[in-house]
């Protein structure tokens, strides 16, 4: 038997093979975000950013803000408990809302509420949603991989082994990340049928004590300041591509990974307590390249099941395009932003203002309406966790390919032109231009120039610099780009059904079979959840 016990003394072992110099000085459960933070310490990671070998990312300009925005998901459990926290059935515990396997859609619907508490919190992307939704995809999937197994006379392995890693991340609350988007190479062609095989994940070979992957994952959130990685599949599979078919937990400071960050609008501006905008929080993005990577059988979830690659990837996005809701959170903060930079210039009172306010409350709530009533209107898998209905978490994931850029107009249309042409803070600072700045770009008399500043560099950085790239254009492609979701809708949208629904008030002839499933219970697809009695 493969005891939690064993499970934390291998996962150990395994990381420190994995990584011979360093480790962490942070020892024990992390509770806090300073727990947290220091946990991240002494990990001797390899990674790159602006071609240099960075030596500890805990302590690099750029790097940090997105640290600091993963240490908001810790101290929210501790003040509000109900909100961020869940009891698990897995270990007996309160766990962080990051780690639970959704028991019920309640905890779904909390879900949400704490994503888009933390997005008003932070005012970016705090990238563990990933790794949660990762979680509760990957709790159906190994179930039904192990009952198909079951069925065709094989021994089941993958679901226990998943549960015991997920006990062991519980138990030390560490942050899990997913790493799901390859780089594809030719997208026109299979994975088996790329000219350089690399362009998909892959196991390159196995042994008696685990396997060895090989391959790169683009736009990988928060990979650096996660603990684990979840490496998952991105696509359908064909049985030609098997050994593409691969789900392994890995440790971050594996041996054979390497980082290289992502680059984004303004990211120099770091550190700079003005111009930054949102000096404090960030979030981030890197490319995550495998090297023969090293997997212990016991970290293996799946492997060469390709029939369950589009299983899980499916199962993945419905939960994962919910997760945008934490739009919403940050909607919430550019609203408030929009707001105050018009009070500032004097005009909040006006008719056009207020409209254009309610405009942006308006498709604000619609982001996160959908992704509650997504969460509320989910399912129980056979393995037991709830599935967030997939409908409506595409619908939600769809308005928010278009929203935030609608709200991002309204916010610098509020803002005024000064948001692009301000001068900088060392020029505020400057002994003789500084006084000069601060006389003529003062709006109402009674509020400092400098408060002004800071609003207006906080809507550039929402809607031009670096918070921007969570907030538009991670919202356009992340968690797939818009045709995926129109995609989904379709396949989804029960159109003859809706025809047959006109066709009988219209006084068009159906047949008496259509008469009867349009009268009668609705026991399959949407409609079915839509009709369902609301679970407690």
């Amino acid at each position: 038997m493969w005891t939690t016990r064993t499970a934390i003394q291998k996962y150990s072992l395994w990381r420190s093979v994995s990584n011979k110099v360093g480790a962490s000085s942070f020892k024990g459960k992390i509770v806090t975000g300073s727990d947290y933070i220091e946990s991240l310490r002494g990990r001797n990671l390899r990674v790159f950013s602006f071609g240099k070998l960075v030596p500890e990312p805990v302590d690099d300009p750029i790097i940090r803000p997105s640290i600091n925005a993963v240490s908001m998901t810790y101290d929210p459990a501790a003040k509000n408990p109900e909100l961020a926290t869940a009891v698990s059935p897995l270990i007996g515990e309160r766990v962080n809302r990051f780690l639970h396997i959704a028991q019920s859609a309640e905890d779904l619907v909390m879900q949400s509420k704490m994503q888009r508490r933390l997005g008003q919190l932070t005012g970016t992307c705090f990238q563990r949603c990933v790794g949660m939704d990762a979680l509760n995809s990957l709790h159906s999937t190994t179930f039904d991989i192990d009952t198909f197994r079951t069925k065709n006379g094989l021994q089941p392995i993958y679901h226990q082994r998943f549960l015991e890693f997920v006990k062991e991340n519980q138990r030390n609350n560490w942050v899990i990340g997913g790493a799901m988007t390859d780089v594809k190479g030719d997208r026109n062609k299979a994975p088996y049928q790329q000219a350089d095989q690399d362009m998909f994940v892959h196991v390159t070979r196995r042994t008696d004590e685990g396997i060895y992957i090989r391959g790169a994952k683009a736009h990988q959130t928060g990979c650096i300041n996660s603990h684990s990685l979840l490496v998952m599949p991105t696509t359908r599979l064909v049985k030609e591509d098997a050994k593409f078919a691969v789900v392994a937990a890995v440790p971050v400071d594996a041996k054979g990974i390497t980082y290289v960050y992502g680059r984004q609008s303004c990211d120099t501006r770091a550190g700079e307590s003005i111009d930054a905008g949102n000096f404090k929080y960030a979030g981030q993005e890197a490319m995550i390249i495998f090297d023969d990577v090293f997997v212990p059988w016991e970290f293996v979830f799946m492997d060469g099941e390709t029939d369950f690659a589009a299983t899980l990837v499916e199962r993945f996005t419905g939960f994962h395009r919910r997760s945008y809701v934490c739009k919403s959170g940050v909607g919430d903060v550019l609203i408030g932003a929009a707001a105050t930079a018009a009070e500032m210039n004097g005009v909040e009172k006006a008719s056009h203002i207020k409209d254009k306010l309610v405009e942006m409350t308006h498709l604000n709530e619609t982001i996160y309406a959908t992704a509650v009533m997504a969460s509320q209107q989910a399912c129980k898998m056979p393995s037991g966790v709830y599935q967030a209905d997939d409908m409506l978490a595409n619908v939600c994931k769809h308005h928010v390919t278009r929203f935030p850029y609608e709200l991002g107009r309204l916010a610098q249309d509020l803002a005024g032109g000064l948001m692009v042409t301000m001068p900088s803070e060392l020029d505020f600072k400057h002994p003789e231009i500084g006084p000069l700045l601060n006389k003529y770009l003062q709006g109402r008399a009674d509020i400092p120039t400098e408060h002004r500043m800071r609003v207006l560099r906080l809507l550039e950085n929402m809607t031009l610099g670096r918070n921007a790239v969570g907030y538009l254009t991670e919202s356009l492609h992340g968690a797939g780009s818009p045709q995926a979701q129109r995609v989904q809708i379709q396949r989804l949208m029960q159109v003859e059904f809706k025809k047959n629904l006109a066709k009988a008030l219209a006084g068009v002839p159906i047949s008496e079979q259509t008469k009867d499933e349009i009268a009668g219970d609705l026991t399959t697809s949407y409609f079915a959840r839509v009709f369902a009695p609301v679970q407690s």
